[in-house]
């Protein structure tokens, strides 16, 4: 158990060595990127949860195919809005009101802070990868906050052409409602893989325990009907499978190509 900690710990770039950080770059030239945030996630989820999350997982996906871990980025961009003199990013301006049951009221939610214009955090995302590329990476996953990643694959194309790096992300397809990784807000899925990775981060005693009572800041289905450890570990399986595949794919063809 200790030798499979200490596997996944080197797998991080800031705790590798400089001669550690070549030999994983030559074994498998692949970049992680957790696209994280501090942001409510419900009254029962850690502030961190966007960036814990992508980082657990690919720890575990960078330890079984290779490729080093960036730490997580905490700033991101969201929706935001005035209203009454008051701005409110993301999830604090109600919650989806075509979804009645899981509506509420404008707030600013505790611990939200990491709200950046999409143009500043595209500036950063082009930053980090044309360090990436000059470190010799070839490849990048990068996935997390919603609306970071959306950023992330409306230009993965025009910066697979400038910076010569394939651009990977977790959202897949069909039946995500259950399955997808960082899909729901707080709800279902990501409190399943929080159960996974980091129980004791996780409260349910915080949310209400009347279920008519829908918890604030949270959107999809109920965490306190579906979420579990288990549910996590079946995320996290399907994602994996799905990713591994993609990127033994792309490394067989760096390969090929070298």
């Amino acid at each position: 158990m200790q030798e499979n900690q200490h596997q996944i710990q080197n797998v991080i770039w800031s705790e590798l060595t400089p001669d550690e950080f070549r030999k994983r770059l030559a074994e498998a030239p692949i970049a992680y990127l957790p696209l994280g945030t501090l942001e409510f996630h419900g009254e029962h989820m850690p502030l961190g949860a966007d960036g814990i999350q992508p980082t657990e997982f690919f720890k575990e996906v960078a330890s079984e195919i290779g490729g080093i871990v960036l730490p997580a980025l905490f700033l991101g961009p969201d929706r935001v809005e005035t209203v009454n003199g008051n701005e409110y990013y993301g999830k604090d301006n109600g919650n989806h009101p075509s979804l009645d049951k899981q509506y509420y009221e404008p707030q600013i939610l505790t611990g939200s802070a990491y709200w950046i214009p999409n143009e500043v955090f595209i500036l950063i995302l082009k930053g980090i990868l044309k360090q990436l590329k000059r470190q010799g990476f070839k490849i990048v996953v990068a996935h997390g906050h919603g609306p970071s990643t959306h950023q992330l694959i409306n230009h993965a194309s025009e910066w697979e052409k400038e910076f010569g790096i394939r651009i990977f992300n977790l959202w897949g397809t069909g039946n995500d409602d259950w399955n997808g990784f960082m899909s729901d807000h707080g709800a279902m899925l990501e409190t399943s893989v929080i159960m996974k990775y980091r129980p004791e981060l996780v409260q349910m005693d915080k949310l209400p325990e009347d279920s008519n009572i829908w918890p604030v800041g949270i959107r999809g289905y109920d965490p306190r009907v579906y979420g579990s450890t288990q549910r996590g570990e079946e995320i996290v399986g399907i994602n994996k499978s799905r990713i591994l595949e993609s990127l033994t794919a792309a490394l067989n063809e760096i390969r090929d190509h070298f």
